[in-house]
């Protein structure tokens, strides 16, 4: 039990693995100019909603993928397997899951919201490490838990990140159309207290 207390005041310190792994992947991208921005939890946590996660989550082209395999694998990072789009950092044995540039989140099939650019997204926090923003972020969050039942996590994630950002219901204004209904709902459910 003190194990895993550590490890959650490690994350919540930015002292883990996962955010070591981060910061390497971001300053190794950084070195072979490919544009990132880094997405999924370490994303939410960055725009308020702490949680703990596993992995790192980062947008890139299908083309710098390949570049960044070219130059890295074997060298501090590993394939998962064959053709796999995901690697693993071999320092800290963390997982990358990478999202293609133009893909669509959640079940994979066409959609009006899919992967966008990294650099039409990212904005940069402390670290100059370069995150999804807030409003990109909700919009893959709520497709991928639209149109996939196993991913419950984004809408819950969605749902906090509403809370903590303390976002008006008017904001859904800012979305892609596809995702403003599910916004509404996500947001009335963030509005009730969690006082018991």
């Amino acid at each position: 039990m003190l194990e895993i207390a550590k490890r959650v005041d490690d994350f919540m310190m930015e002292r883990s693995p996962v955010h070591d792994t981060m910061r390497r992947l971001a300053q190794t991208l950084g070195d072979l100019g490919i544009p990132f921005a880094i997405a999924g939890a370490m994303a939410a946590n960055a725009h308020g909603h702490r949680r703990t996660t596993a992995d790192v989550d980062v947008l890139l082209r299908r083309e710098d993928l390949v570049r960044f395999k070219d130059r890295w694998i074997g060298r501090g990072w590993q394939d998962l397997f064959e053709g796999s789009k995901g690697f693993q950092d071999t320092l800290n044995g963390v997982k990358v899951d990478v999202l293609i540039v133009g893909d669509y989140p959640g079940d994979g099939r066409p959609k009006p919201v899919s992967f966008p650019a990294p650099e039409s997204v990212w904005e940069v926090h402390d670290e100059r490490v370069p995150y999804v923003n807030l409003s990109s972020l909700l919009e893959l969050k709520i497709a991928s838990g639209m149109t996939a039942a196993h991913r419950l996590q984004d809408l819950a994630d969605a749902i906090q990140l509403i809370r903590v950002n303390a976002l008006p219901q008017n904001y859904a204004a800012q979305l892609n159309p596809f995702v403003r209904a599910k916004f509404d709902e996500l947001w009335r459910a963030a509005q009730v207290s969690e006082d018991y």
